[in-house]
């Protein structure tokens, strides 16, 4: 809501309309080069420090600018969706996930570079599946799993991809606009650098973050370590409202107005990405997580190498339905897959793999992934049209990393 606010205040600048705009006319021909780049960072940053939900945050700049460039809003949903659980399913270092596993497990969260070329694997699949879908629907318009209807209930974002696709946009930037700007790349950057756990990806330490109100590690911060979540975020995205507010002259009772309108704007996604986390509780409450758990252990029980693997895999998946939180999921599974893992012959490396795999696949497609549904509700896409797009997909990567994890298991 706060970004809401945020991006309610900077569009009626229009500094960002003109600048994407500009960018739009650079990037007419290389739509493909955007979509890439911008998967390959989101996958990086995923695989590394857990970065998913703050993409929550970046709708509001990329659907303008996609649409500019004659993209639907499902192909901006799957570049942001995709490409950051792209790297969440493939993590190699980030202490949220492969480090509450590693500790659970007892080895070291930078063991097992299976994880390595899994993530180049899954990116690459992911970045190459919704490449496809986007040169298909710029090619046909009608093609679109989506249509390009305006949403009812349009907001400012919607206000100014619609502006940019009929070219009623300035063609220049005012001294105002520019220093919206500056205050725009301030506040995203920041809210990027404050959510890194610096101390435990430079240190390898483990530690456990619960994605709703707190975002720590066990390792002691670094003095530069900020370790801002959601409350630190929100105050971040208000002030940085106040400040575009003051710089463009606006007036009191104005500025109030447009943040009002921007909360307002986002309180849809906001109660969709509760009652998301609400499935969860009311699984863990109804004691369905210990029946679960309780299966898992009977059915991965004396079977082989490759097979334990890929059994690790599947019986993840409901488990990560139920408990989205990598670190959550993490603390639960490990102490039961790490002594199994060493009756089948199986290293708890792999196994960590393994488990990240089921968990990361499942966040693609959960209605308890905040990243999923929250960003199919500001973007404004069905749920089932993004489920009709991504399931081959899904398959795909099943079927790839099970095979590549079962070879990995059997030499060993």
């Amino acid at each position: 809501m706060a970004i809401g606010a945020f991006i309610s205040v900077s569009f009626a600048t229009k500094s960002l309309e003109v600048a994407v705009a500009q960018l739009a006319n650079r990037l007419r021909s290389k739509g493909w080069l955007l979509i890439t780049a911008v998967m390959v960072l989101f996958s990086l940053l995923g695989s590394t420090m857990g970065f998913s939900v703050e993409t929550l945050g970046f709708y509001a700049l990329f659907i303008p600018l996609m649409a500019a460039l004659g993209y639907d809003r499902l192909t901006t949903s799957a570049m942001i969706i995709i490409g950051a659980l792209a790297g969440v399913m493939g993590a190699t270092v980030n202490p949220f996930s492969i480090g509450v596993a590693a500790g659970e497990a007892g080895v070291g969260i930078g063991d097992g570079i299976l994880r390595l070329i899994l993530w180049v694997i899954i990116t690459a699949m992911s970045v190459g599946w919704v490449l496809r879908y986007a040169a298909k629907v710029r090619k046909d318009p009608s093609a679109s799993l989506v249509g390009w209807d305006d949403p009812d209930d349009e907001t400012a974002t919607d206000q100014a991809a619609d502006d940019l696709e009929h070219g009623n946009v300035e063609a220049q930037l005012t001294g105002t606009q520019k220093w919206v700007l500056v205050i725009t790349v301030f506040a995203f950057a920041l809210m990027i650098y404050s959510v890194i756990p610096w101390s435990s990806l430079f240190g390898g330490t483990t530690g456990p973050a619960e994605y709703l109100y707190e975002h720590e590690t066990s390792a002691e911060p670094f003095a530069f370590q900020l370790d801002w979540w959601f409350p630190q975020l929100a105050m971040l995205f208000i002030v940085a409202s106040l400040l575009v507010g003051l710089v463009a002259r606006m007036k009191e009772k104005e500025i109030v107005r447009l943040i009002a309108v921007g909360a307002s704007d986002m309180m849809g996604p906001a109660l969709v990405v509760l009652l998301a986390g609400g499935v969860s509780v009311i699984m863990n409450n109804t004691q369905t997580l210990a029946t679960i758990l309780n299966f898992m252990e009977s059915l991965v029980s004396g079977a082989g190498a490759a097979l334990f693997a890929v059994v690790t895999i599947i019986i993840n998946i409901p488990l990560a339905f139920l408990i989205p939180s990598s670190s959550g999921h993490a603390a639960l599974a490990m102490p039961l897959l790490a002594p199994l893992a060493d009756f089948a012959q199986v290293s708890r490396s792999t196994t960590i793999t393994a488990w990240i795999m089921g968990h990361g696949l499942t966040l693609m497609w959960s209605p308890t992934s905040v990243v999923v549904v929250g960003g199919l509700a500001i973007a404004k896409v069905g749920y089932d049209k993004y489920l009709r797009f991504v399931w081959p997909l899904i398959l795909g990567l099943f079927v790839v990393v099970s095979i590549v994890i079962a070879i990995s298991a059997s030499l060993g």
